[in-house]
């Protein structure tokens, strides 16, 4: 065989032998490797395929939903273009490697090559996987996290205040903007050094919502309280809510008046309450029915907001926090008529408010995530909302997003049923 050093070690592999490299080809298209399970690989071909056909629409004229369409496919398509890139070197080298009538010269460039070459084929598969999973409708949107205490009396009221300066502080270290829209205390009121009833904190950042999504559910917490004089630790437990914020300049305030979207509410459905606030406040509060209440009739959701000295300022806050809740109830119906159906076939478990997400245990300094499994031992970092919060936080959406393939995988399994 003729050598060329002056070529590229890559270039000497991979052209040297045209005729040997059409062969690995044929081969590598034939085979279905691990890195990408096969349902997916085939839901990406699928995908390709609608691509290429809505390109040839589109050449005869112009359609808006093709567009669009198209334009949802294209990640996947360039993802899968990747993949089928990566995974034909790995088999030409593998292939060139084991071939007896190889050069040896060619079997030891390829060898020091497939290291690399794997390595960039991991990078493709996971690109082509995250590619498939559906962005959450919304994870672009701001959000707002719900806080109120649980099981536990008085100490779970006051582990309630520890989550929302702990989400605070996470939020002033990473520059995302809040606004507390809501805090009441165990009295009824917003005086400070009681407990926390509920609060409501606003965080105005795009992308928030995705962010923040994995925290909402039961927050466990192991101590010893402060009135506590025998030195018992005791058990107590608060509960997050993660909402989309809908206010009027959002990206969803486009669809308030589609029947067909989410944050559609008929304002014929909701009973409008007026009434004087409670707590301290002076004469304006004992005399200007400022505070207000929504009741969504049909599901029977009920909103109250009284924090501003104005009515109409209480009532847009109001509005907003109803379309959240209708928004997030409708979206979590449909995931757990999906739920259903996937947990037959994979066992997977819906993530909500209601289930035990994360154990904070101050006697061992110890934070453990019940759901991605990861523990750490720097519990005083993680509630100043510092970067052990950060990391707990990025291994639970590689959980969620473990679980998202599994019910993708589901699904086309069930399509082909």
């Amino acid at each position: 065989m003729l050598k060329a050093p002056w070529i590229c070690r890559s270039c000497l592999v991979r052209f040297a032998r045209p005729a040997f490299r059409q062969q690995v080809r044929l081969q590598s298209t034939a085979a279905t490797p691990d890195t990408v399970p096969p349902a997916l690989l085939t839901r990406a071909r699928g995908i390709a395929h609608e691509h290429r056909q809505l390109s040839e629409k589109l050449a005869n004229g112009f359609d808006t939903r093709a567009a669009k369409r198209m334009g949802e496919c294209g990640p996947i398509v360039n993802a899968l273009g990747e993949w089928d890139k990566a995974n034909e070197s790995v088999a030409e080298l593998t292939s060139l490697i084991h071939d007896p009538n190889s050069d040896a010269e060619l079997r030891e460039l390829a060898a020091d090559d497939l290291g690399t070459t794997r390595e960039q084929l991991q990078t493709a598969s996971q690109s082509l996987i995250s590619s498939l999973v559906p962005v959450h409708p919304f994870a672009h949107l701001p959000c707002l996290m719900e806080i109120r205490p649980g099981a536990g009396g008085s100490e779970a009221a006051i582990f309630a205040g520890d989550l929302l300066r702990m989400y605070q502080g996470f939020c002033n270290r990473n520059g995302f903007r809040t606004t507390l829209l809501k805090y009441e205390n165990t009295n009824g009121t917003q005086e400070a050094g009681i407990p926390l009833s509920e609060a409501i904190l606003e965080i105005d950042q795009d992308n928030a919502y995705g962010v923040f999504r994995s925290e909402a559910g039961v927050h466990r917490v192991q101590r010893v309280p402060a009135t506590e004089k025998s030195g018992r630790t005791h058990t107590s437990a608060a509960s997050v809510h993660v909402l989309p914020s809908l206010q009027e300049n959002s990206a969803a305030a486009e669809d308030f008046d589609d029947p067909e979207s989410d944050y559609y509410i008929d304002v014929k459905e909701v009973r409008l309450e007026v009434m004087r606030a409670s707590g301290a406040g002076g004469q304006h509060v004992n005399k200007t029915e400022s505070a207000v209440r929504l009741t969504h009739i049909p599901t029977n959701t009920v909103v109250s907001m009284q924090d501003s000295r104005s009515q109409i300022k209480n009532k847009e806050k109001a509005w907003a926090l109803l379309r959240a809740r209708i928004a997030q109830l409708r979206r979590e119906k449909r995931e757990e008529e999906m739920v259903a159906l996937r947990r037959s076939v994979v066992g997977v478990a819906k993530m909500g408010r209601g289930d035990k997400i994360r154990t904070y245990n101050y006697g061992q300094q110890r934070v453990t995530d019940h759901r991605s499994g990861t523990t750490v031992m720097n519990l005083d970092d993680v509630m100043e909302g510092g970067q052990t919060l950060d990391d707990i936080m990025d291994s639970v959406r590689g959980w969620l997003m473990e679980r998202d393939v599994e019910a993708l995988i589901a699904e086309e399994s069930e399509t082909k049923k």
